[in-house]
């Protein structure tokens, strides 16, 4: 049986067996190599690896944990869970087999639901983005759209305004809130109002928005609207407590609502955060957070102490 079982590879999967592992514990990396900001060619706000490759990053973390003797990091997906009568975490992995484990980390992350924008999915990553944290400085002086026109899009559009040589709020037949809509005018960011036919792009790099009426709008880049959910539903399956955007709900210590399963990473977040912090730093550091939790929560329970992270009040214990 394995102390923790981390199930994703990712930054939070990573930095999380990194840290179980220099605390001697065995630890068991499961990674179906589906990371969300695969599409991307730039992992970015990762301070002294801004600009790496996100491949590239993968790399480095998997070279740093084989320095570690008691971790294991294998390729594959879990297909079932189950809770022996012994206690812990049964998994079953997608090469066949199942592995045991005293405590479950979940860093599956989520994966982006595209909007149906003709001509969006090849762009994605790459000249179509959806976070000015990660791509609005690549974006610096460039002629950018902002598609939509709920007041969150309009407060994107004023924000990349600081950033592109001109924003466009395209609202894809959508009305504007006339105050929202003035006080774009004011600061520069004209509102175009046609239905979009489709994007036009040479390979990956935009070129133009097409509508359904009126003249094309020449852009080297594009926000859209994504909609994120779980990439797995492993969280569900064990009965995870969500919100209504799907993200599994944790504490500030990375704790379920299930006794003994831990999520790190932009699948989880607290009740105080009101979105998924997608940062690729923000949930290395989610990871590193919950394997420490974890390994105070083994110790406690090998050597009969108490846990000095304070636990809600209707969470039993785990043997």
């Amino acid at each position: 049986m394995f102390d923790v079982v981390v199930v994703g590879g990712g930054p939070a999967g990573m930095s999380a067996t990194l840290t179980l592992g220099r605390a001697h514990r065995a630890v068991l990396l499961l990674d179906a190599g589906e990371g969300r900001n695969a599409p991307a060619e730039a992992v970015h706000n990762f301070l002294t690896r801004d600009g790496t490759p996100p491949s590239r990053l993968r790399e480095l973390g998997r070279d740093e944990l084989s320095a570690y003797p008691g971790v294991q990091v294998r390729d594959g997906a879990v297909t079932g869970v189950g809770v022996p009568d012994g206690g812990g975490f049964r998994l079953s992995l997608s090469g066949g087999g199942t592995v045991d484990a005293r405590r479950l980390l979940l860093a599956t992350g989520l994966a982006d639901e595209m909007s149906d924008l003709r001509g969006v999915g090849p762009l994605w990553g790459r000249s179509a983005f959806h976070c000015p944290y990660c791509h609005g400085y690549e974006c610096t002086g460039k002629p950018v759209a902002v598609i939509g026109a709920e007041p969150a899009r309009v407060r994107l559009a004023l924000q990349l305004s600081r950033f592109a040589s001109d924003v466009v709020l395209c609202t894809g037949g959508a009305p504007v809130d006339p105050a929202l809509r003035a006080k774009l005018e004011a600061h520069g960011v004209p509102v175009r109002c046609e239905a979009i036919s489709r994007l036009e792009a040479t390979g990956d790099a935009l070129e133009r928005i097409v509508f359904e009426s009126g003249p094309p709008l020449a852009r080297e880049a594009v926000f859209v609207v994504n909609v994120p959910r779980q990439r797995s539903d492993l969280a569900a399956r064990l009965g995870c407590a969500a919100f209504a955007d799907a993200c599994v709900e944790v504490d500030e210590f990375g704790r379920t609502s299930v006794p003994g399963v831990y999520a790190a990473g932009d699948m989880a977040r607290r009740a105080t955060v009101p979105v998924p912090l997608a940062a690729v730093i923000s949930a290395a550091a989610s990871g590193t957070v919950a394997a420490a939790v974890i390994d105070q929560d083994l110790l406690g329970a090998d050597f009969g102490l108490s846990n000095p992270f304070p636990r809600r009040v209707d969470e039993p214990r785990v043997p």
